[in-house]
């Protein structure tokens, strides 16, 4: 999937990073959320899972975005 097919929740205004390198959240034309954030050692989680951090911030704003 390439990132031009989700739509992006976050990250849109003069935020702080101003690029595409940033945590980001996004939604996929099916409806699940894929999070962009930097990697995290804090377990080692099962084959094919990844655990990423994103700042509280970014969660909410994507929340926001959903309306919910």
């Amino acid at each position: 999937m390439a990132r031009e097919e989700l739509a992006r929740l976050t990250g849109e205004g003069d935020g702080e990073c101003g690029g595409d390198d940033c945590p980001n959240v996004y939604l996929t034309a099916s409806g699940s959320l894929v999070v962009q954030g930097d990697v995290s050692n804090a377990f080692v989680p099962p084959d094919g899972e990844a655990l990423v951090e994103i700042p509280e911030a970014v969660l909410r704003e994507a929340v926001r975005a959903l309306g919910w």
